[in-house]
């Protein structure tokens, strides 16, 4: 454990009250707290530092010590005894669960057997039911209440009993020369009971493993990223604590006419270079059936319409998003002698009579000239 100051460690001043000391701990908890860093040993480390300098500071005879004789005057393997000796579930339990519930541990029947973890669960929806919103079953595997022992981890007719070496209170006290100083209780690991005889279905866990069906209802209008809770449905807790809950992840497979931007909908919608040039009205797609679209004479290859109102509503509220289709003009293909002869004819009569036919051509050549007399510079 690092000998840094433990005020320096909390960033307070030396005369801080036990709110600023509770408030900078709480602060440095939320940002090293390992749920927020898995598999990070640095931040689990600036965690139990944070909690070592908290223990002694917050404990008046303990900062009391320290304040005149440093750290030569605890001893910071006994102050920090939780931190070795437990794991480090034990010690956010202990420690931080005083600051954000009230708790205080140590007192009348010793720590809470801990909440369930958290679960996550990956959802795949096609497009029309991420908009519309529907009801999918899912099975999850998880650890659910023991129905032999009820979750108490005890064999059926016997209960836990008292820990015999804290007496019950989940906490010890250890010597450490002229201190007094408590911890969590090494045989209990604070919870203050013990079970004698174990439950043979879950080997005194109070928990066993297996998967259930869920019903999840799924909102109209989610997209990719976004979580449905349910609440209660994750890992049940030691020894009959509260169960954790479920996370369901949705994620959107891609669709093979519409790809969605937040609350829009675009389409590529293919049409013949006589309906660009003449114009026409052809069928497009929605969610909701199809709609007729007018493409007015003189199109160009990939304008957009808009058609207002036929996008997706937000499963955050809003108004409802808009289909845009974008027009692709298809050159024909597979042309026998007789559409090849006209399609020339109709080339030379376009020069004919010196009118431009084609909006972007000049301005494009005229760029490419322009292009090529800078490179010439």
């Amino acid at each position: 454990m690092s000998k840094r100051d433990y005020y320096e460690t909390l960033g307070v001043e030396r005369n801080a009250s036990e709110p600023e000391l509770k408030k900078a701990f709480k602060r440095l908890a939320m940002k090293y707290h390992p749920d927020r860093n898995p598999d990070d040993k640095s931040a689990e480390e600036k965690f139990k530092e944070a909690k070592e300098a908290y223990d002694m500071l917050a404990n008046a005879q303990k900062r009391a010590a320290y304040d005149q004789f440093g750290h030569a005057g605890v001893d910071p393997s006994a102050g920090g005894g939780a931190a070795d000796g437990a794991s480090f579930s034990d010690i956010f339990g202990d420690v931080f669960g005083d600051i954000f519930t009230g708790g205080s541990p140590g007192r009348g029947g010793g720590s809470r057997a801990r909440r369930g973890a958290d679960l996550r669960y990956n959802l795949e929806l096609n497009l029309e039911d991420a908009v519309r919103g529907t009801t999918v079953k899912i099975r999850v595997p998880t650890s659910v209440l023991c129905s032999t022992c009820n979750g108490s981890g005890a064999k059926k007719g016997t209960v836990p009993v008292k820990c015999t070496t804290c007496g019950g209170l989940g906490q010890v006290r250890v010597q450490q020369g002229f201190f007094s100083l408590q911890q969590g209780c090494p045989q209990c690991h604070g919870t203050g009971q013990m079970i004698k005889d174990p439950c043979g279905s879950c080997h005194g866990q109070g928990r066993v493993q297996e998967r259930k069906t869920l019903s999840v209802k799924v909102p109209a209008g989610v997209d990719n990223g976004d979580r449905i809770r349910l609440s209660g449905e994750g890992e049940a807790g030691e020894r009959g604590a509260p169960a954790g809950d479920l996370y369901v992840q949705i994620a959107v497979k891609d669709h093979p006419l519409f790809e969605r931007d937040e609350n829009n909908l675009y389409c590529e919608v293919p049409i013949s270079f006589v309906t660009a040039a003449l114009g026409g009205a052809l069928e497009v797609p929605t969610l909701n059936g199809r709609v007729k679209l007018k493409i007015p004479a003189e199109t160009q290859s990939g304008k957009l319409f808009k058609l207002r109102g036929k996008g997706v509503k937000s499963v955050r509220g809003g108004p409802v998003g808009d289909l845009l289709c974008r027009v692709l003009i298809e050159t024909p293909v597979n042309l026998n002698g007789k559409q090849k002869e006209l399609l020339k004819a109709f080339e030379g009569s376009m020069s004919d009579n010196g009118t431009r036919h084609s909006p972007k051509e000049k301005s494009w050549l005229d760029g490419v000239k322009k292009f090529f007399e800078d490179i010439k510079l």
